[in-house]
């Protein structure tokens, strides 16, 4: 596998890393919801979170960072600051940095969602 790195920007990146099928990294837990990093810099994490039914990511915040989910399969119910919704395949939801978010798996099938988070977390 070959590495580049370059002068402008110290990341290592792979050159086979540019491209990934989502569902090559999908998993499950029986225990709590399931993530991975699919790409991952000092600016931008891109993740994937898999939910099944009943399962939740609790509310949390984010300093400092952004944080956009795009429904790829399945519906759930998201909560960002006081609204609630839920969202099916091909919806966009954004939480802002400070404001409150979550998710549950509120429908029948696997809840499987792309996840972006800018800047991305040190260490």
């Amino acid at each position: 596998m070959l590495m580049l790195s370059s002068p402008r920007d110290p990341v290592t990146f792979s050159l086979m890393q540019y491209f990934k099928d989502y569902r090559e990294h999908f998993g499950t837990s029986a225990t709590k919801f399931f993530k991975t990093a699919l790409f991952d810099s000092p600016r931008l994490l891109v993740g994937l979170n898999c939910l099944e039914p009943g399962q939740a990511q609790p509310q949390h915040a984010h300093h400092g960072q952004d944080k956009v989910y795009l429904v790829l399969e399945g519906q759930g119910t998201f909560t960002v600051g006081h609204e609630r919704r839920v969202a099916g395949e091909g919806t966009v939801v954004w939480a802002p940095a400070t404001v409150e978010h979550g998710v549950e798996n509120t429908g029948d099938a696997s809840l499987v969602l792309l996840v972006g988070i800018a800047p991305a977390a040190e260490g």
